[in-house]
């Protein structure tokens, strides 16, 4: 069992930056892909991010390429997301999530699931 709790939502203009953290406790952190996902009111979960247990394979989605960057401190138990140069479209809430296995972007087979954090860009 792991349990996740995301945190570093809020409201931001655009341009502007948040640094999302997912804090992982119960079993061994590093064994597990973390991912990043989500979902605007009315909208299907969606994959942003992933990165495999010793962060040497990292996935994006194409919208957040070049302005998002995930990444793990498996010694602090620890996933963050940094976005930057955030759009009214990035507006959601966001999840982290966790899998046994290799990276996927498919919400489905992810395990585990934090209760989301609310990212609300501005125009």
């Amino acid at each position: 069992q792991v349990q996740l709790e995301e945190s570093g939502g809020g409201l931001v203009q655009a341009g502007g930056s948040l640094r999302l953290s997912c804090a992982a406790s119960g079993r061994t952190f590093s064994d597990y892909t973390m991912g990043w996902f989500r979902q605007a009111p009315g909208k299907e979960r969606e994959f942003v991010a992933a990165i495999n247990w010793r962060g040497s394979m990292i996935y994006y989605t194409d919208s957040v390429k070049g302005r998002f960057t995930i990444s793990r401190d498996n010694a602090k138990n620890m996933a963050y997301l940094q976005m930057n140069m955030l759009k009214p479209e990035d507006t959601a809430a966001y999840y982290c999530a966790a899998r046994g296995g290799d990276y996927s972007p498919r919400p489905e087979l992810y395990r585990y699931w934090g209760q989301g954090t609310q990212v609300t860009v501005s125009s």
